[in-house]
């Protein structure tokens, strides 16, 4: 038997949809109820082409009862927007057009099995052939409908994306109407609704999919800031500054100009003891706000401790010390609205200048540094308050 070549391409499309149901199945990362819900769509898409092609192929032949002709015809007005229905419930809003459409399917169903008993839909005559029977502009105003409500749906969805995936999203939803403008205007062996249903469901498999992977690297991602970053300060945490030694360790000796910065708050103490710990914590984000804005361009800024930050970068000596500077006249701008003084105590080690050092190692020399230049401080201080109460 010969196949007509609309035959031909239905039976494309059946294979395309049930390759697509392999897909989905096949798919670990899809839920069981989304599954679902792609399986239902390729079903009706499948079922309400398969109408309108025995409606074609039944179309004049007598030897077959009228009446299975007039249940092919209501079998395709009903299950035509069903599939384009079934391509909004697949993306998986809900929302009022959500409600409206199921209302115009359901509506539409009842409508469809009451006419095909009086003849309002479809008439045959006594060759077996049908036409539109005189209440078939209801049935095209609820086709119209179905499709504002799909273009409606696709374009809220679409605002949840990126740009560049709503444009995809967006020319996905343009193929499927281009394939159904084409065959309601030209029509006659023009049947390109279904192709168009068939390759949009294709695509939209493809970018759910797609979505998908985007969606599950975001969700990796902000794990993983969430593990890496301090929530107070945003910097770098105690865990990464963790695993930054240990991948040094790794790889073995540090480079030439491998340099590591020790960084403590001066007074947080009595800052906490005397304005309470909100301007402690003040402090804390004033200070690491300060060193993030000096070090970022040349090193991972870490806090380490409550007001203790770790700084490892690449720098010579030269650098580090015009960094140190740099971050005294930051921290001398600096001005909360708790407290409006910010001190900090740094120092520095060099990898060029301690041998076969590890990174661990090379920090506890930058901390006596550190604690050098904090003694220096609170020597600093005590002197400066020893000469205020000898002037009073």
């Amino acid at each position: 038997m010969k196949l007509h070549y609309y035959s031909i391409i239905m039976l494309i499309c059946g294979a395309a949809l049930l390759v697509l149901c392999v897909l989905v199945h096949d798919n670990v990362r899809i839920k069981k109820k989304q599954k679902i819900m792609f399986y239902l769509t390729y079903l009706f898409i499948a079922l309400a082409a398969a109408a309108e092609w025995a409606g074609l192929q039944l179309n004049g032949n007598k030897s077959i009862p009228s009446w299975v002709l007039l249940t092919v015809k209501c079998a395709d007005y009903i299950l035509t927007p069903m599939a384009g229905g079934a391509l909004v419930k697949q993306i998986g809003i809900r929302n009022r057009g959500f409600t409206i459409l199921d209302a115009l399917l359901i509506g539409n169903t009842v409508f469809q099995v009451i006419a095909s008993f009086f003849g309002w839909m479809t008439v045959i005559d006594e060759n077996n052939r049908y036409s539109h029977g005189p209440l078939y502009f209801i049935y095209i105003i609820v086709y119209l409908a179905v499709i504002t409500i799909v273009i409606i749906e696709f374009l809220i969805y679409g605002k949840g994306f990126t740009r560049q995936n709503r444009y995809s999203l967006y020319s996905i939803m343009a193929l499927v109407l281009i394939g159904i403008i084409i065959q309601e205007l030209l029509g006659g062996e023009y049947r390109t609704a279904y192709l168009s249903m068939t390759f949009g469901a294709a695509f939209l498999f493809i970018h759910y999919f797609e979505y998908s992977q985007l969606d599950a690297e975001d969700r990796i991602n902000e794990q993983e800031r969430l593990l890496y970053r301090d929530s107070m300060t945003g910097l770098l945490n105690r865990y990464a500054y963790s695993e930054a030694l240990k991948e040094h360790d790794r790889k073995g000796a540090l480079p030439h100009d491998f340099t590591a910065f020790s960084i403590d708050i001066n007074g947080l103490k009595v800052t906490n003891d005397t304005l309470g710990h909100a301007a402690g914590d003040e402090l804390i984000c004033g200070a690491a706000e300060c060193i993030y804005t000096v070090f970022n361009p040349y090193g991972f800024c870490y806090r380490t401790g409550g007001d203790e930050f770790i700084v490892l970068g690449l720098v010579n000596r030269g650098k580090a010390k015009e960094l140190i500077r740099r971050l005294s006249e930051v921290t001398a701008k600096w001005d909360g609205s708790l407290t409006h003084h910010l001190s900090l105590s740094a120092g520095y080690a060099l990898a060029s200048e301690h041998d076969k050092v590890s990174a661990e190692k090379l920090v506890i020399f930058a901390d006596k540094e550190m604690y050098e230049d904090k003694s220096r401080y609170y020597r600093k201080s005590e002197n400066d308050r020893r000469a205020k109460a000898r002037k009073k």
